[in-house]
C-alpha cells in the first residue's frame, strides 16, 4: 500500500508539476504578445502625434532634386530613438501599420527583436538585405510575422479574398523622408526552402526590362486572382511577404507597385 501511496503521490507531483508548467507558458505566452501590442501602440501614438503637430513645424530643408535631407516630422522621434528604422508600413481597415526596419549588414535582425532591441517572437517587419528603400531598388522586400492574435503581417492573409482586395487595393508604404501608396498588382502564395517555390524573395533590382518583365508576369501568373493591374519597367515595387501555413514552408506574398505621384 505504501507503494502504491508513493507512485500516486509522484505522479500527482507531477502532473502538478506540468500543470504549472504549462500555465506559466501560457501567462509568458500572452504577456508577450500584450507587451509587443503596447509597444507599437506607443509607436503608433507617437506619429500620429507628430502628425497633428507638422501644421505648425518648419518646412525641412530640401535637396536640389526636392526630396528633404532629414526625416518627415512625424518620423523624426522614432528615427532618434532608432536609427535603424527605414520607413513605415499601413494598411487601412487592417491591424497592419507599424515602423519598417533596414540593416543590411545583419539581415534577420527584427526577426526576433522588438523596436527597442530586446527579444521579441513578434520581431518589427524588416527590409530585406538585397534591397535599397532609400534609391529605392525596383523591388523592395518588408517580411513580417503571421501571428495567431492577428497582429503583425497576418492581415495579409485576408487578401486571399477577392472581397477583401476590392476594399483594399492600396498599401501606405513611407520612407523616413518621403509618402507613397502602392497599388496592389497581384496576390499568391508559394514555397521557400524547395526548389519547386517561386523565389520571389531573389529579386530586388533588374539588369534589363525583360528582367522586370519577367519578374512581374511570374507574380501575375501565380495571383489569386486577377486584379486588372500590372507593372512595367521603371515602376518601383514592393513585395510582402509572411508565412502561410496549409502547406511546409509556406508563403503568403502580396506585391503592388508604387503610384505615380
Amino acid at each position: 500500500m505504501k507503494k502504491k501511496f508513493y507512485i500516486y503521490t509522484a505522479g500527482a507531483v507531477l502532473c502538478t508539476l506540468l500543470f504549472c508548467v504549462s500555465m506559466f507558458q501560457v501567462i509568458s505566452h500572452y504577456a508577450s504578445a500584450g507587451r509587443a501590442t503596447d509597444e507599437f501602440e506607443q509607436l503608433v501614438e507617437i506619429v500620429e502625434q507628430a502628425e497633428e503637430a507638422e501644421e505648425n513645424r518648419e518646412t525641412p530643408e530640401e535637396t536640389a532634386e526636392g526630396e528633404s535631407q532629414s526625416p518627415l516630422a512625424k518620423y523624426q522621434e522614432l528615427f532618434n530613438q532608432n536609427n535603424e528604422m527605414a520607413g513605415w508600413i499601413s494598411i487601412d481597415g487592417t491591424n497592419i501599420n507599424y515602423p519598417v526596419m533596414f540593416t543590411p549588414d545583419n539581415p534577420d535582425f527584427y526577426l526576433k527583436r522588438s523596436f527597442e532591441k530586446e527579444y521579441s517572437a513578434y520581431g518589427v517587419p524588416y527590409i530585406a538585405e538585397h534591397c535599397n528603400p532609400f534609391e529605392p531598388s525596383d523591388n523592395v522586400i518588408i517580411y513580417g510575422h503571421h501571428m495567431k492574435n492577428g497582429t503583425m503581417f497576418t492581415g495579409l492573409m485576408d487578401y486571399e479574398s477577392r472581397k477583401f482586395y476590392e476594399g483594399h487595393k492600396t498599401i501606405h508604404f513611407d520612407t523616413l523622408t518621403k509618402t507613397a501608396d502602392y497599388e496592389v498588382i497581384a496576390v499568391f502564395k508559394t514555397t521557400v526552402y524547395d526548389n519547386t517555390g517561386f523565389k520571389y524573395y531573389l529579386f530586388a533590382n533588374a539588369e534589363t526590362e525583360e528582367e522586370f518583365q519577367e519578374y512581374v508576369d511570374k507574380c501575375k501568373s501565380l495571383s489569386l486572382y486577377d486584379t486588372g493591374v500590372t507593372a512595367e519597367y521603371g515602376d518601383k515595387l514592393i513585395t510582402l511577404s509572411t508565412c502561410e501555413y496549409s502547406k511546409a514552408n509556406g508563403r503568403l506574398v502580396v506585391v503592388a507597385k508604387k503610384v505615380a505621384e
